[in-house]
This record gives C-alpha cells, structure tokens and sequence, in this order.
C-alpha cells in the first residue's frame, strides 16, 4: 500500500513535471525551463506549484521573512541565495509562517535549518542541503527580480510546479 503524498491546496491543476517535461521536450525558446537535480525536499507537501515571486538574497533572510510573512496567495517563493551552503535561509519559524500564510512552496537556492519542524509545515519546502548556522539580519536583498537559480533563468510571474520528479519553470501556467 502506498502512502499518499501531501499536496498543495493550491495545486488545483493535477500535472506530473515528467508528462510537462515530455510535452516541451523540444521547446528552445526558453518558455519552458528544467531546474537541476540537487534540490531536497523539507516540506511536509510533496507536490506544489503557483506563480512565482523571488528574492535575491546572500547569507540575509531579511527579505525571506518580510515576503512570507505576507500573505502567499498559493505563490511559490523562489530565492536566490547564491547557492551558500555557510547560513539557512529559513527555519521552522519561517516556514510555518509561509504554511499559515498561504505559500504553496518555497524553492531555495541556499540552505535550511529546523528540519524536524519543516517537515510538519503543510507547504513544498526545496533547497539544497540543512546548515543550523542563522543568518545576520542587514535588510539586505531585492524581491521581486529575475534570478538565476542553479543557473537557470526564473523570473516573477513564471509558473513553478515541483514534485518527487523536479522542478520545471513555464511561463505560462500549465493547463490541462
């Protein structure tokens, strides 16, 4: 018997990224993007997707906070943390905010901490390793910009959609 896997409440549209993968396999004109493999997975949920808002941000969770703080609207949270493996960027404080606030995921380029506790938040948590190590807080960062993450190309607006298979990035929400 299978367990089921949590989904995102925000996942009203059912997609698989291996059957999005097979329809823009040969799609070069950048519209349809495939994130590497190196992402783990914190969260409680599984499968996720939304519209994409990012920040750019390094060894500062300033702009982490402030954004999950706010209300998620099924949003996926996408940041760009240079990819350091030296501080988290969110926790099980941030994460159970991002949960209470309506996020249906968070995509870190970067690290986590807390992992017991992420692992009950009901949203997709992505990133690529756990390090305790907090940040400092400068307040430094911006939101709202396209990033690079693992070296493709996200920017706000695009339509994220992670699950056990990977992550893909469309500009235009899939439907079905």
């Amino acid at each position: 018997m299978t367990k089921p896997v949590p989904v995102a409440a925000s996942a009203a549209v059912s997609f698989a990224t291996c059957d999005l993968c097979d329809t823009h396999k040969s799609d070069g004109s950048g519209a349809f993007r495939v994130l590497p493999p190196v992402f783990r997975s914190f969260g409680a949920v599984q499968k996720f997707s939304g519209r994409v808002v990012t920040v750019k941000c390094f060894e500062d969770n300033s702009l982490v906070k402030d954004a999950v703080d706010s209300p998620g609207e099924a949003r996926v949270l996408v940041v760009d943390g240079g990819a350091s493996l030296r501080r988290a960027l969110l926790g099980g404080n941030l994460g159970a905010a991002a949960a209470k606030n309506g996020w249906a995921g968070v995509v870190i380029d970067g690290c986590v901490r807390d992992v017991a506790e992420l692992a009950r938040c009901q949203t997709g948590i992505r990133a690529l390793a756990a390090m305790p190590l907090p940040t400092e807080k400068h307040q430094q960062g911006q939101r709202d910009v396209a990033v690079q993450i693992q070296g493709v190309a996200v920017r706000p607006g695009d339509w994220l959609y992670a699950d056990e298979d990977g992550i893909v990035v469309m500009t235009a929400p899939f439907t079905n």
